[in-house]
């Protein structure tokens, strides 16, 4: 057997990935426009931004549970058919509502659009459910790889599935929103839910003889007991619990002016319902060098050089963001903010599963991506708030603007504060500990 080959059944993990990042590409452009065309009030936007992100801080923990004592593979299959189910029930509801909503296609100086309630309430409420199955789905794939996946192939394994997801999510799925937005509004959904079920299918086809047995308690779960040993083995863990808490603040910064990024790039980018899609390319672009790049970086400067350039990175696009008049430009600098956000994944989730042990893996990764997500809602709703608060005081431009300067300044300090505790010595000993 070739040591350095991949398994046949991470292929089958990598296609259905490929598959539903497509999907989710396709709805990352169609939704936030969908909701813009529905309103234009950056608080209600960034409500939306809240609902989308708070799953993570409530139900991160429990999640954890679920994923060591059910078969991980099952757990994916299950919340991508949920997931398909959600998309699509708001799909046909689009569908027989489209006459009521008036589809913005390119910004307008001075357009008002009164809010459809009804239909608003109808995305808040999916957008809460389908980041519940993020929630488990994600957490459950993360350490399904492990499962299929020699150690010392994990970095390439996670490398290149990050690079092809980035293609799929970022770079192919944006364009072909574009063009299903011009076909119908419903049409790009119907397209995520399709991706969905495809992506179910494919993991459910991986034969159980391929993965490596999970330990699995037959005894009636205790949550409460459960959570507290993954958010114990964490807390203990000082350099896991450093890089949760970093991770965290990172999102948070992040969250404040993404919320409303779909009303800056329409209004003062000027972006149509097809340039927005390209905009959005700019990720992926960064996205796939740092999925091919990002190993081989990694080897020749160490793991902390690495993550210091994606701390220093975050404060700097936000400001060049900020700055931006051109969405031409705009796409460079969200070429570089994901190239920098992918080679930090490819360093930081490979080490939790190298460091976290296989029968906690799942409630220690959930207590991870709770302190590292669950400041998303935080983030989001601030970021409305600015903008409702500052444009009464300056022009609107300026107030879409104002989150990216305050994030910029945010990351500075959190740049300063983060590179003591994420140097390769320390990376390193926390290798060797959890080898002991």
């Amino acid at each position: 057997m070739n040591k350095e080959k991949l398994p046949s059944a991470y292929h089958k993990v990598f296609t259905a990935s490929v598959v539903s990042n497509l999907g989710n590409g396709v709805s990352a452009v169609a939704y936030p426009w969908v909701a813009s065309s529905l309103t234009r009030s950056p608080i209600l936007l960034s409500i939306i931004g809240l609902m989308s992100s708070l799953p993570w801080l409530l139900f991160s923990l429990p999640a954890g549970v679920f994923i060591d004592r059910f078969p991980r593979r099952s757990v994916i299959v299950f919340t991508d058919i949920f997931r398909g189910v959600i998309t699509a029930i708001v799909a046909f509801t689009l569908l027989f509502e489209q006459s009521h909503i008036h589809l913005v296609r390119t910004h307008i100086a001075g357009v008002h659009i009164q809010t459809n309630t009804a239909l608003y309430l109808l995305l808040l409420v999916a957008s809460f459910l389908l980041s519940c199955g993020v929630v488990l789905g994600n957490g459950a794939s993360q350490t399904f790889v492990p499962m299929i996946v020699e150690g010392p192939l994990l970095e390439k394994a996670n490398g290149r599935m990050w690079s092809a997801e980035s293609v799929a999510d970022q770079f192919i799925g944006p364009p072909l929103a574009s063009l299903l937005l011009g076909v119908s509004i419903f049409a790009p959904l119907l397209f995520d839910a399709a991706s969905f079920f495809g992506s179910a299918g494919l993991i459910a086809l991986i034969a159980s003889s391929v993965i490596r047995p999970q330990q699995i308690s037959e005894s009636i779960p205790d949550f409460r007991r459960e959570i507290k040993e993954g958010l114990g083995w964490l807390w203990h863990n000082l350099f896991l619990r450093n890089l949760a808490i970093i991770l965290g603040i990172f999102n948070f910064i992040s969250a404040i002016f993404f919320s409303v990024f779909i009303l800056f790039a329409q209004e003062d980018l000027h972006t149509t319902v097809f340039t927005y899609g390209v905009l959005m390319t700019g990720a992926a672009a960064g996205g796939t060098l740092g999925g091919i790049l990002g190993p081989k970086m990694i080897k020749r400067f160490g793991r902390g050089p690495i993550l210091a350039i994606a701390l220093v990175m975050n404060p700097t696009t936000s400001l060049l963001m900020g700055l931006s008049t051109h969405w031409q430009f705009a796409w460079l600098i969200s070429a570089a903010e994901m190239y920098a956000a992918i080679c930090w994944n490819v360093v930081t989730v490979t080490l939790r599963q190298e460091i976290i042990p296989d029968q906690l893996l799942g409630r220690v990764n959930s207590a991870y991506r709770f302190f590292g997500l669950g400041t998303q809602p935080l983030g989001a709703l601030l970021g409305g708030a600015l903008v409702a608060t500052c444009a009464h005081f300056v022009s609107r431009s300026m107030a879409l603007r104002i989150p990216m300067f305050v994030a910029a300044g945010l990351g500075v300090l959190m740049a300063i504060f983060a590179m003591p505790h994420l140097t390769t010595a320390k990376i390193e000993a926390a290798r060797s500990q959890s080898k002991k």
